[in-house]
């Protein structure tokens, strides 16, 4: 009974040690007002999403599957549940106006996955922010010269 009772209490000092580790790291990077071990999630910049937020948070990579194997398999390019649109709408903007790519912690998709530790594979092919087309005509990162800024993946 003692054996089992201290192993109980190391497991517990172990466990509180990670979470406070985990809040300091929070609390260091500036991503939480009130240092929550959750993520922070920035917000989209349409007026509304495709479906409802707590819809897409439960199933929005069974949509982004079901639009690949659509696209792929059957030729149908539809935009409601494409990549594209999500990113042009979930882009998160650095200091210098350019949409950060995956390769940053503050990228929208990275904010869940690496909270979750879900890998994220769609951009080993895909661009990791919005393309300057899909950008309104007037912000500086669709009209910079060709060659001026790294479009596709990680910069």
């Amino acid at each position: 009974m003692h054996l089992r009772r201290r192993c109980m209490i190391l497991l517990a000092v172990i466990l509180t040690g990670m979470v406070g580790a985990n809040g300091v790291v929070l609390a260091e990077d500036d991503r939480s007002a009130n240092n929550t071990l959750l993520p922070v999630i920035p917000m989209g910049q349409g007026d509304a999403c495709v479906e409802d937020t707590g819809f897409m948070r439960r199933n929005h990579m069974e949509l982004l599957k079901h639009q690949r194997d659509e696209t792929v398999i059957n030729g149908v390019r539809s935009e409601q549940y494409s990549l594209q649109e999500c990113l042009s709408c979930h882009a998160v903007y650095g200091a210098d106006d350019i949409p950060v790519t995956v390769a940053s912690p503050r990228h929208f998709c990275r904010s869940c996955h690496d909270y979750a530790a879900v890998s994220i594979d769609c951009f080993q092919c895909h661009a990791s922010r919005p393309e300057p087309g899909d950008m309104p005509a007037d912000h500086p990162f669709r009209i910079a010269s060709p060659g001026t800024a790294s479009v596709n993946g990680a910069e």
